[in-house]
């Protein structure tokens, strides 16, 4: 991809998730947008800053919070928050463990827990429209969801329910209970994410880039000690250079060995390699061939 067209596309990418964003607004009543911290929600938000700009995001953000966090993420989610003025609602999975609503899995990992703290928080907020950072090239179950994906009164996906969205026009329409899932970054590949954050200059994480961590080997990952738990007999702590490719549940999340200190060095990287971010780095995607299909179904994302 040469300079002149990776611009195009970037602004052709940019005006179509603006587009979104203005419609949504138009469409629904109590729209949100899930944030995580992480580099598509991160981007995301750039997005709809620029969507309103200079009216302020009339969006709250919603952060559906394992407890298995990396410290440097939550930091820098609340300074985004705090930096644009945003209000932020956090459903933790902890609270539902607590109160016996939910049990912790037997391999630790809670990601396949955040389903249900989701569909209470959308519908004790009545959120009608909610946004997220999906991509169609991050894995299959995501490559055949719609920009607006309808979602049952227990917030499931039902793939004859969905419409056509010929011309870039997308139907909103929903019953009352029902809400739509939102996902402007849906054509977006990981390597035109990090062409548009170099080119906006947008703050991220610091585990993005190459850093010294104590990592530890299990099937194939480079996973990282912490409140989620550490290695097992037989796995020893190594440390490494490495980065992370997308950030999520640190039970379940990998990184990946890595010089690329900088934002080109990344670009570079992504440029060269031949799985996606998940299927490089998420064990969570691994439980099963349809584990994302499943969640999908179940109304995670």
């Amino acid at each position: 991809m040469t300079t002149a067209t990776a611009l195009d596309t970037l602004g052709r990418l940019e005006s179509e998730a603006i587009h979104i964003f203005r419609e949504v607004a138009g469409e629904f009543d109590r729209p949100v947008i899930l944030f995580s911290g992480g580099k598509d929600s991160t981007l995301l938000l750039h997005l709809a800053v620029k969507a309103f700009w200079p009216a302020p995001v009339p969006f709250p953000l919603l952060h559906v919070d394992t407890g298995h966090n990396f410290e440097e993420v939550i930091e820098f989610r609340d300074k985004v928050v705090a930096q644009h003025g945003l209000r932020l609602e956090v459903a933790k999975v902890q609270d539902y463990i607590d109160d016996g609503r939910l049990a912790e899995r037997p391999d630790g990992t809670r990601n396949p827990l955040q389903t249900v703290p989701l569909l209470d928080a959308i519908t004790n907020h009545k959120f009608d429209a909610v946004f997220g950072g999906g991509r169609r090239d991050e894995e299959r179950a995501r490559a055949k969801e719609r920009i607006f994906s309808l979602r049952n009164a227990f917030g499931q996906w039902e793939p004859r329910r969905q419409r056509p969205e010929l011309w870039n026009l997308y139907n909103g329409r929903h019953r009352p209970g029902e809400h739509v899932r939102v996902f402007p970054l849906s054509n977006w590949t990981e390597l035109d994410v990090w062409h548009y954050i170099a080119r906006e200059g947008i703050e991220l994480p610091s585990i993005y880039y190459a850093h010294r961590r104590e990592v530890y080997l299990r099937d194939g990952m480079w996973l990282a000690e912490g409140p989620w738990g550490g290695p097992r007999d037989g796995e020893e702590k190594v440390e490494k250079t490495v980065r992370y490719r997308t950030v999520g549940d640190g039970s379940c999340t990998g990184a990946v060995e890595s010089d690329a200190a900088d934002i080109s060095a990344v670009i570079a990287e992504v440029a060269a390699s031949r799985l996606t971010e998940r299927g490089a780095t998420r064990a969570d995607d691994r439980l099963s061939e349809a584990a994302m299909e499943d969640r999908k179904r179940e109304g995670y994302f």
